[in-house]
């Protein structure tokens, strides 16, 4: 269970969480301009949306049959390692997460709850990113979670939003203490998520294939390539300094 569905539904959810998106664009949005409780208050939004497009969407992925959940399995992976190239050129662009120039001490602008909330939840409503991730992602997931028994449907869904809920709000605390993320904390987010991304990724096609076993000692070899690789660079490659 921890392997099979706790982790990867704590995996998605930082990943959905790290990118930026509609979603945490308005969140950090609301922060800067109410303040942060007002934006922790945002971030539990997809709680009540995905309360009918998750039963909705497996309702649907169950009448299915096995090839057909199989294809979506390989558009599921192919959605994330098009949204993996995205953030690479968001990275390879300098974009941050939010505007670099916003205090913590900046006035904020005082309005009603339900005024903030409502937004979140018909954007949720009307944004194909959790239908697409649901229909596509998380959805086989539960599927499967489900054929071994309720318990381990539920399992991936409280890994999946408790992380996904505290992870937001943590974003939300960070990014309203301290007026917004510095670069080099948007950059090592935003490289974090492009893993997890590619690895997600491949491994839904993997297993579409037929291919997981392949596709995890791929996987461990590109892993201990990179840690070679930036033991390298952090300890080994330094230039040395330059002796009169």
């Amino acid at each position: 269970m921890l392997t099979e569905f706790i982790l990867p539904g704590i995996s998605l959810a930082l990943t959905a969480t790290l990118l930026p998106g509609p979603l945490q664009a308005y969140i950090l949005s609301v922060t800067l301009r109410y303040g942060w409780r007002r934006g922790m208050l945002v971030t539990f939004s997809p709680l009540i949306t995905d309360a009918f497009i998750v039963p909705l969407v497996v309702f649907v992925l169950g009448q299915l049959p096995e090839v057909m959940i199989q294809i979506i399995r390989l558009a599921g992976g192919g959605l994330l390692l098009f949204i993996a190239w995205g953030a690479f050129k968001q990275l390879r662009a300098g974009s941050s997460f939010g505007p670099q120039d916003a205090t913590v001490d900046a006035p904020r602008q005082q309005t009603s709850l339900w005024r903030i909330f409502v937004p979140a939840l018909l954007m949720n409503t009307v944004s194909p990113g959790p239908w697409l991730f649901w229909a596509t992602v998380n959805g086989p997931l539960l599927l499967a979670a489900l054929e071994q028994s309720p318990w381990h449907a539920l399992a991936f869904l409280v890994a999946f939003y408790g992380a996904f809920i505290l992870s937001l709000n943590g974003l939300v605390y960070v990014f309203g203490r301290l007026g917004a993320l510095g670069p080099n904390v948007t950059h090592n987010m935003i490289v974090f998520t492009i893993g997890l991304l590619i690895y997600f990724g491949t491994s839904l096609i993997a297993e579409a294939l037929g291919l997981s076993a392949v596709h995890q000692w791929l996987s461990l070899i590109v892993i201990a390539g990179l840690a070679i690789w930036w033991l390298w660079r952090k300890f080994i490659s330094k230039p040395r300094p330059l002796t009169e």
